[in-house]
């Protein structure tokens, strides 16, 4: 069976378990501590990050964009990447907006501060700033996300996307956390509940970070 390489609340394995979820294709998932800088795990990516997909065949793919497109290059049925050059084209702008922007100004500032803190700068403390600046930020890029929601059936087009499922993965981490002020976000929190009544959602929303629990509505389709 193929493996996917992840840790629990990185983004970027979300995505790859979200992906593979939609294509219906069965994984195995085995949690790797980057942290600890493994030496078998460094020789299938020497890089140190995960994703890393690990097909049937023996074929190791690292990155989360590239794991992503490959898949959806691969298994045809049920794609994420388009039909048309601009289509893609908006597709791709919003995936590298989530994965670069949304994660630098919001996840890195909490995720970072709030959890992985302890694995890579053990006895620090959480910088008061950098949590204030993604709780601000994750605001702004609600409310985008809602405005695009309400020119759109989904955020890039007509139909579920790569971009959606990028926006998912980095938002489902921030959720777990409790960061979200939804009641101040109605139509990206529209757009979220749609995300997680999907199937592929399900495993995503049964995680649990030993040590470090969810908020009290992450799991809860309606947020109640």
């Amino acid at each position: 069976m193929r493996q996917l390489y992840h840790f629990w609340l990185s983004p970027f394995s979300r995505k790859v378990r979200l992906v593979l979820a939609e294509k219906k294709l069965d994984f195995e998932l085995v949690a790797e501590p980057v942290w600890e800088r493994r030496e078998e795990f460094l020789r299938l990516n020497p890089a140190g990050e995960v994703p890393v997909l690990q097909e049937e065949d023996g074929t190791i793919i690292a990155d989360s964009t590239v794991i992503c497109e490959y898949i959806d290059e691969v298994y045809k049925d049920d794609p994420l990447m388009g039909s048309s050059p601009v289509e893609r084209a908006e597709i791709r702008r919003l995936v590298a907006w989530f994965d670069g922007k949304f994660n630098t100004e919001v996840t890195e500032n909490l995720l970072g501060e709030k959890y992985l803190k302890r694995y890579f700068a053990k006895g620090s403390t959480p910088d008061t700033g950098c949590l204030r600046a993604g709780r601000v930020n994750v605001g702004h890029h609600l409310d985008y996300l809602g405005w695009l929601f309400e020119r759109r059936k989904w955020l890039a087009g007509d139909h579920l996307t790569m971009a959606d499922i990028a926006a998912a993965a980095q938002i489902s981490v921030i959720d777990y956390m409790g960061d979200i002020k939804w009641a101040r976000h109605e139509r990206a929190k529209e757009w979220y509940m749609r995300i997680k009544s999907r199937p592929s959602m399900r495993e995503i929303l049964a995680d649990r970070q030993v040590g470090f629990p969810p908020s009290s509505h992450y799991a809860d389709l309606d947020f109640e």
